[in-house]
Formats: C-alpha cells, structure tokens, sequence
C-alpha cells in the first residue's frame, strides 16, 4: 500500500517511557502512572460518538497512537454530547494536572469556560477540528473548513452538470448552528452556490440546520424540506450522516440516486452511498494527519518546548484575534476516486466492500 494521499509530518519528539491511552464511551485513563518533571500530561476531550463515527474510530485511534508513539501521557475521554459531562471531564483534568488540554467544544459557551479555567491553571490549551468562538485556546488544529464547503458545493455542481439537471432547486441540511465549523462549511459552499441563484440557474430551496448534528432530527427537517418543495432536485447536506439521513427519506419516496446527495468525512456509510450512486460525493479529511498535528504540538507544549508547526493563523470570528494554526487541505471523493480513501488506509476493503458492495467496489478498482 502507498504511504498514503498526504505526506505526513513525524511526531517526534519522541521520549523514553511508555503511555497507553485509549477510551471507550465513557473515556478511560490508561497513561503510566507518575509523570517526569520534565514532561506533563495531556487531556483530550472528544465531543461525542453520535454526531459522527469520527470521533470513536478514527480520532481517539490516532490520537491514542500518536501520544502512545511519543511516550507521552495521555487522558482520552468523549463527553457523549452532554455539555455537564464535558465541564465535569474539564474539571478533573484541570485538577488532576494535566499540563495541555486538547478540546472539541460542543459549544462556544461552554468551550469558553472550560479554556478559561484552564488558562486560570497555566494550562496549555488547543482547540481540535472546531474552533472555539470567544475561547482563547493557545492553538487550533483542523483542516480548511471553508475550502470543505467549497468542494460540497462544487461536487453538487459538478453532479447536477453531469445529470444535465436545469434550474434545479436546492435544498441545504446544514449541521449545528453550535459548531463554528458548520458556519465556515455553509461559507463555503453557499460562495458556490449563492452566484447560481443569483444567476437564476438554480433556484434556492429549502435551507435549515440541524441541532447538535443529529440525524434523526436532519432525516425529520429533510422530510420537511421535501414536503414544502416536492420539486427539490440537489441536496447540499453538511456531512454524511445528514447526508444518509436526506437519502433514507428519498428512498421512501423512490427518488434515491435521481436527486444528488453531498456529504463530507469519508465515512464507510458514506463511502458506500457513493458506490451504490445514492450520494453524488464526499470529503475526505485525513484524520490521521490532523490527530498527528494536534499531538505534534501537545508534545512539544508538554515538554516546556515551543511548537513549530503553527505556521497558520485564524480569525477568531468573536475576538478577532489571530489564533496560531494548523490547517490542512481537504479533497473531494466521488465515485471515481473512492479507491482512494482505501489506499490511504482511512478505511478498509473489509469494511466498506461488504457483499452487498462488493460488485460495486470491483467496479472502483478497490481490489
């Protein structure tokens, strides 16, 4: 197998000792006991298992593996979406000493106050995949969130071309009106699409977020959607669950593969949507590179050393502050270039080419 699409930076940094961190739904603490003076702990709070398959197969995996490869300690725990269990984690970390906290807020609010209280502690704090609004974490590592929304919106364009659709009407499930990133994904693909309705091209369909990423709630907005406008003929959904949502209902109604269907994270449900030709596309984010970025720099803050690897800066859209980064480069996947994601090692043949795919995947020259 190649070494992948992205070539990736080593960690580094590397230090004698050992470190086991993994977690399950309710996180666990497996790091050595009893740090060096020299290298302090570090706290990672995921945001939940529900949202987004994510967070439980891919990120808590790579991040376990990138501290575990450094000698690093680390403490790995998902909040499972509850806001007071995401304060109550934060607290036990901030008391316990860890001496960086990696965050995925579930909102600006209590984001905030959870950096607060760790920079009150002199904790080292990085916000991870979605930036905090207001916060004032230290460093931000995720990938270019409005060059996401731009491949959505081009990858719909791009499908609708292709299907020779004309003046099609357009609905968008966007994800939480919570998560900054959901804002900087509608960015930009509306900077896509708002030129076509101007334009009279397409015409502006139904457009609604969905609390908390839930996609059952997106399943029950989209069956709205498609009510008040029968005539929808493209569906710009924020990810791939939203994505899967909106198709599920197209399913019931027989117009499964006739409307286009974006997505976004690569996901095996997603992927296999592509194959079976009910999702136009999705974006693949290299999970891996961004868990080794964001270890990277937890690493190195952990060692009293400085980072430099935040090379980047972000507008934090309430302060105006410039917050060191690390921003990488998302791509855009359809049926054509599936394989890719497999060669990457982001999954594999096993999981996604099941009987039901197998056809499909031969097809994709994933063998």
């Amino acid at each position: 197998m190649r070494k992948g699409l992205f070539a990736l930076a080593a960690v580094g940094l590397l230090a004698t000792g050992s470190m086991a961190a993994c977690g399950d739904d309710k996180g666990s603490d497996t790091g050595s006991a009893g740090n060096s003076s020299k290298t302090g702990k570090v706290g990672v709070i995921l945001p939940d298992t529900k949202s987004s398959a994510r967070w439980e197969t891919a990120d808590l995996k790579y991040l376990t593996d990138a501290f575990k490869a450094a000698g690093v300690d680390a403490d790995i725990k998902n909040a499972q979406g509850d806001k007071a269990s995401f304060q109550t984690i934060a607290d036990g970390m901030i008391q316990e000493g860890v001496k960086v906290l990696i965050i995925v807020n579930l909102d600006a609010g209590t984001g905030k106050n959870v950096l607060d209280n760790a920079k009150k502690a002199g904790i080292a704090t990085i916000d991870y995949d979605r930036l905090t609004p207001g916060g004032g974490a230290n460093y931000y590592v995720s990938f270019d969130n409005v060059e996401v929304g731009k491949l959505q919106g081009q990858g719909l364009v791009d499908c609708l071309t292709a299907a020779n659709v004309t003046k099609p009407y357009i609905a968008e499930l966007n994800g939480s009106p919570t998560d900054n990133n959901a804002t900087l994904f509608k960015q930009g693909y509306d900077s896509v699409l708002q030129p076509k309705y101007d334009s009279g091209d397409y015409l502006k369909g139904p457009d609604d977020s969905v609390p908390e990423w839930d996609n059952a709630k997106g399943g029950t907005i989209f069956e709205q959607q498609l009510t008040k406008q029968p005539k929808i003929a493209g569906v710009l959904a924020a990810n791939d669950g939203l994505g899967n949502a909106a198709i599920e209902v197209l399913k019931k109604n027989k117009l499964n593969g006739k409307i286009p269907v974006t997505g976004q994270d690569a996901t095996v449900q997603g992927l296999q949507n592509i194959l079976a030709g009910d999702q136009c596309m999705t974006v693949y984010k290299a999970i891996k590179k961004e868990a080794d970025a964001a270890a990277e720099l937890a690493v190195a803050l952990a060692k009293s050393q400085t980072p430099t690897t935040a090379t980047g800066t972000t507008e934090d859209p309430t302060t105006k502050a410039s917050v060191p980064s690390v921003l990488l480069k998302p791509e855009s996947i359809t049926k054509a270039n599936v394989k890719a994601v497999v060669d990457d090692g982001f999954v594999t043949k096993a999981e996604l080419c099941t009987a039901a795919f197998a056809a499909a995947c031969t097809a994709a020259g994933i063998s």
